[in-house]
């Protein structure tokens, strides 16, 4: 069995890791090494083409993340990460399932600077939380291009403070389908590419 299998079987039934037990993320975490320990894109930050476009999360560690799930009457839906080199944006976009016409959106737009050829410093400028029928929220790409031409939504879009929201992300496995990266809170997150 490759690397790669190895971990989609380890991650397999985990809820990105909302039903993850310490087991479960002891025997992901080592696989996660494994894969990375054969990492084909040495300088993925180069690797544009890879790089670039959305990718829906697998697996992550993230207390912040997993936590969305806590609330009650809402469940976490798909989450992405989606990545826009040429501009040097990243944006996060978490769907919330919850009753019918009640499905809710977190979103989250970044700017990034790449420090090595892994890593790039993240800038946390802008958050987005609303029902996904007031947003008129249709697809991850549709909601960046509205955020990309300036509109506004309601009923909560804000700028983050510069100062105070500041991270790194450093992408430790790159092919055609699978992103792993670690960031500065020593979160893992397992990416697999998206073509909407």
């Amino acid at each position: 069995m490759s690397k790669k299998a190895e971990l989609l079987e380890a991650i397999a039934g985990k809820n990105r890791g909302l039903l993850a037990s310490e087991i479960d993320n002891a025997r992901v975490l080592s696989a996660i090494q494994q894969l990375e320990d054969t990492n084909p894109t040495k300088k993925p930050l180069e690797a544009k083409d890879l790089l670039n476009g959305d990718w829906r999360l697998l697996y992550t560690t993230s207390k912040g993340i997993l936590g969305l799930d806590r609330f009650p009457l809402f469940k976490l839906g798909q989450i992405y990460q989606c990545i826009r080199v040429s501009e040097a944006k990243v944006y996060n976009i978490a769907e919330i399932i919850g009753l019918p016409m009640l499905e809710g959106l977190v979103s989250v737009a970044a700017s990034f600077d790449p420090v090595s050829d892994r890593r790039v410093n993240v800038i946390f400028e802008r958050s987005i939380i609303g029902l996904q029928r007031f947003l008129g929220y249709k697809t991850p790409a549709q909601l960046i291009q509205q955020i990309e031409s300036g509109k506004k939504f309601l009923p909560i879009d804000f700028k983050i403070d510069r100062g105070d929201q500041q991270g790194w992300l450093e992408t430790t496995y790159l092919d055609q389908d699978i992103r792993i990266g670690r960031g500065n809170e020593g979160n893992v997150f397992v990416l697999t590419k998206e073509t909407f």
